[in-house]
């Protein structure tokens, strides 16, 4: 019987490679991860975490104008991008501590270096080869950049954590969640915000009614959205800030950032190389049980290019290490979803948009509403919060739900309970509300609207 140096190897020490390394060494397996940047991954590192601290720290701009129809007075107020940066980049480092120091304490080899895959049983790092059982493929996506002149002086995300100081005026291409969530971080903290999106409206693939809703508010707080818009160059002036050549024309800017999309880490992977069947943006195409064609190589996360969320990363490598070493394949529910974007205001939604829903189901009841929320009655902020439920009106069954507004992602959180258990219109209207909430509004909606 051949004798591999570990049962499970993870390329990729991000939340699905952490998650599968953590339960497959519980549960008794000999595994080590491999890792070229830093322990974390992008969420932890330069995705999710950082960016909701930046987005905590934009929206006190809006909190302190607030601050005065409750009868606080806050003079001299500023704001220091430095600063703001150094205690992030403190906290990413305590966080990635936190798994590294984990790793050490049970014994779970981590291997600094990028990681080939060399046949179906081994990998090579820095010169060095060895082998498993298993290989488990979790190295993430990143951010796709376009090939257009003066990309050079262009950014992505990974750079926007990290920059000297705060544009003052900066141009972001796209019309993605990660787009509009920096438009507003960039915004609330003081820059002049143009946002240039190629489609007719932003966050494709989101309910209609809440890409409208979050376009109209981002464009009240004072976000320039450019629709139907591309930008197809870049060049540096002569006083060191920046011109784009646009399809309107030109736009002067101090930074450009492009948030376009993102791609599946597998170039020079090697395991194209080997046999493993790869989708045509280069994600590794695995079955319900995160398996490659290639049977002892597995992927997780991003890389797979199909719910690129870190919960969905961590289910699936969870999942892996049960089928692995848990004596049970265990497969991954991907449906019903809860999602969020951390723009200003923030966007919950689970299940089906209404128009993926009519496709599914045909006739459908659809109950939404747009309020002003109880707290601007006093700060007399012009933001309304937008709900909306989807009904298969077969069956009653509550098969999508919508919100942008404060605190959108912690309620959709637990109304995603409701759609993942198939809950009724009924069900819904017979559980009593807290009052006064935002969130009971999800219980009182009685007034279909017209289906679109």
């Amino acid at each position: 019987m051949t004798r591999f140096d570990h049962d499970l190897f993870v390329i990729g020490a991000g939340s699905g490679g952490i998650r599968a390394s953590r339960i497959s060494h519980h549960l008794g397996g000999r595994v080590a991860i491999a890792e070229n940047y830093r322990v974390g991954g992008t969420c932890v590192i330069r995705g999710c975490i950082p960016k909701k601290l930046l987005a905590y720290a934009a929206h006190y701009a809006e909190d302190f104008e607030d601050a005065r129809g409750y009868g606080w007075s806050i003079e001299g107020a500023s704001f220091s991008w430095p600063a703001l940066i150094a205690n992030k980049n403190r906290e990413i480092a305590r966080l990635s501590a936190v798994y590294t120091d984990g790793f050490a304490r049970v014994g779970i080899p981590v291997v600094e270096g990028t990681a080939k895959v060399v046949d179906a049983h081994t990998v090579e790092i820095a010169g060095r080869r060895v082998t498993a059982q298993n290989i488990l493929v979790a190295t993430g996506g990143a951010p796709v950049k376009p090939s257009i002149p003066g990309m050079e002086h262009a950014i992505t995300s990974n750079e926007a954590f990290e920059l000297p100081e705060l544009p003052k005026r900066i141009l972001i291409v796209g019309g993605g969640y990660v787009a509009v969530e920096f438009a507003g971080i960039f915004h609330g903290l003081g820059s002049a915000v143009t946002l240039s999106y190629r489609g007719g409206q932003i966050l494709r693939g989101f309910d209609d009614d809440v890409r409208k809703h979050l376009h109209d508010e981002m464009v009240k707080k004072g976000v320039r959205i450019l629709l139907n818009h591309t930008v197809s160059g870049i060049a540096r002036r002569a006083d060191g800030t920046l011109e784009a050549t646009a399809s309107g024309g030109k736009i002067e800017c101090d930074a450009v950032m492009f948030a376009i999309g993102r791609k599946p880490n597998t170039a020079r992977l090697g395991v194209s190389e080997i046999g493993v069947k790869l989708d045509e943006e280069g994600g590794v195409a695995v079955d319900r049980f995160c398996r490659s064609s290639v049977a002892s190589i597995y992927a997780v996360g991003d890389v797979t290019n199909r719910i690129a969320l870190t919960p969905v990363a961590i289910r699936e490598g969870g999942a892996v290490a049960l089928t692995l070493f848990g004596g049970v394949e265990t497969p991954v529910d991907h449906d019903d979803v809860p999602s969020a974007v951390f723009s200003q205001p923030p966007v919950g939604t689970v299940g089906l948009s209404e128009s993926t829903a009519a496709e599914k189901f045909g006739k459908l009841d659809i109950y939404k509403t747009t309020f002003r929320p109880l707290r601007h009655t006093l700060s007399g902020r012009d933001e309304r919060t937008l709900m909306k439920l989807v009904v298969d009106a077969a069956s009653q069954r509550v098969v999508g739900a919508h919100m942008v507004g404060a605190d959108a992602p912690e309620i959709i959180q637990g109304i995603a309970l409701g759609v993942k258990a198939g809950l009724t219109k009924q069900q819904f209207d017979a559980t009593v509300g807290i009052h006064p909430t935002a969130a009971e509004e999800f219980l009182t909606l009685r007034e279909k609207a017209a289906a679109k």
